[in-house]
């Protein structure tokens, strides 16, 4: 069997780590050939074995956070348990990884509730796949008085702050929607600190 263009033959045990490593985002061939040398090659042994008991740990502690949906390794993620974040006000995002994004620009000081996704039809990820029966119990329990949609600015992330906007329309609290200082068919991910904060700061009505 031919090599890769590094070396390793991509057959057996490696070539099942070559296409793990590959599924990772951002991850193509090459780096995934770079990073199992790094692994195979490094005169400390012993860093595979930390990965794997890192990925172990991570599988093993890290949930859902019982209140927001974001990811913890105690019943209630670190914002939740926060005593000084605005109660009242709830931003809602996709993934557990866009409330670190929104985090960085430093001036939300809400709590937030994670989707765990968007709703996409083709995909077969319809609303009852998302966290928004939890989302009508928290407006409706407690005392929240705007709900901040930060889903991406997609067809698909429109679509869910839509339908979200709908599902609370009947609640005596303010719909917002992130300004659009981010670009349609941009990714919050990607984002960078400056464009979110003009977001934030710049949110208007749904």
């Amino acid at each position: 069997m031919a090599k890769t263009s590094t070396g390793l033959e991509p057959q057996g045990a490696i070539g099942r780590l070559l296409a793990e490593l590959g599924k990772l985002p951002g991850i193509g061939p090459k780096s995934a050939e770079r990073i199992a040398h790094f692994l195979l090659g490094s005169a400390d042994r012993s860093a595979m074995q930390h990965l794997i008991d890192a990925l172990s740990d991570v599988k093993a502690h890290v949930h859902p956070c019982e209140q927001c949906f974001n990811l913890t390794e105690d019943d209630r993620c670190s914002i939740c348990r926060d005593v000084r974040r605005d109660a009242t006000m709830l931003c809602v995002v996709e993934q557990p990884r866009d409330v670190a994004t929104l985090e960085r620009t430093g001036i939300y000081r809400g709590l937030y509730h994670v989707l765990q996704g968007r709703l996409a039809p083709l995909e077969n990820m319809g609303p009852e796949k998302l966290t928004l029966d939890a989302l009508v119990a928290r407006v409706h329990n407690g005392n929240v008085k705007e709900v901040l949609l930060a889903t991406n600015p997609t067809l698909e992330g429109d679509g869910t702050a839509l339908y979200i906007s709908h599902r609370l329309a009947d609640f005596p609290i303010e719909i917002t929607r992130l300004a659009r200082g981010l670009t349609t068919g941009s990714v919050l991910e990607f984002a960078n600190k400056e464009i979110l904060a003009d977001a934030l700061t710049g949110r208007q009505k749904f």
